[in-house]
């Protein structure tokens, strides 16, 4: 039965994508951890693997449109892949399970792991509420500020080799600033860049370094996908937008569940 309700969850990761066109993702590690009794490395891997597929999926049907920018996309997703494929290949490995101790508590590399997921889950449950702002830019277009845009990438491939979301609140904004593209470009863009830093950093990382259990994980992708194709037939009939507020308040629910597993019910 828990296997069952977790590949239900898996199902509608992909539904939440297709009818709200985001957020869904960010659930796979807690249904990974919790649900399936995947530990903190897995479970980031297989998430990175099933953002970056269902990303992919979204970044193609925007490239159809004619959304994405691609120079933009290179630009910017060199040095995320970069250090996205560090991480995974790396600093994780080389982590030990306990990072620190003092008295009896002991900070585990899960703890930093997840705690840091949690973290990162409230400015997405934010953006779900108030909604992406368009950003007025001026007519003459700006060259690329490389600088920022390769210390920008570098922090976003970090942190989501980390904890193994896709970091589209942080990824979106940086290339309305940085870049000075609309914010639906900015937005088809990055799925390109989570799709390219989250497959490359996952087949250059973690499928070198851990022995995948790739039957659940393509299983696992394939219910995503069913869900996005699901989420976005049923978006012909619900009004998406009107859900995002409530699914951003869940995400606040799943952020302080987390940090209750992670430093109260494991100690």
């Amino acid at each position: 039965m828990i296997e069952i309700l977790g590949f239900v969850g898996a199902l509608l990761i992909g539904v939440s994508l297709g009818l709200i066109g985001g957020g869904g993702s960010i659930l796979a590690v807690p249904i990974l951890a919790y649900i399936f009794g995947v530990n903190e490395q897995y479970a980031t891997a297989y998430s990175l693997f099933i953002v970056g597929v269902s990303a992919l999926v979204g970044g193609i049907k925007q490239n159809k449109k004619g959304l994405v920018d691609w120079k933009t996309a290179v630009v910017f997703g060199i040095p995320t892949i970069i250090a996205v494929t560090s991480v995974r290949k790396f600093l994780i490995p080389a982590l030990p399970d306990v990072l620190f101790q003092i008295n009896d508590f002991e900070f585990t590399r899960r703890m930093a792991m997840f705690g840091l997921f949690a973290v990162l889950m409230i400015p997405s449950g934010i953006t779900m509420i108030k909604g992406r702002k368009e950003v007025s830019l001026s007519e003459n277009k700006k060259k690329f500020n490389y600088p920022l845009i390769l210390t920008e990438g570098l922090l976003v491939g970090t942190l989501t080799g980390f904890v193994g979301a896709g970091g589209g609140f942080l990824i979106i904004p940086s290339l309305v600033i940085l870049a000075k593209i609309e914010m639906k470009v900015a937005v088809a863009t990055s799925l390109i860049i989570i799709a390219g830093n989250s497959i490359l950093g996952f087949s250059l990382g973690d499928a070198m370094t851990l022995d995948i259990n790739w039957t659940f994980l393509m299983s696992f992708t394939a219910l995503s996908l069913v869900g996005i194709f699901v989420g976005t037939y049923l978006n012909n009939y619900i009004d998406g937008k009107k859900l995002k507020k409530g699914f951003g308040y869940f995400i606040f629910m799943m952020s302080a569940f987390i940090f209750y597993m992670e430093f109260f019910v494991k100690q």
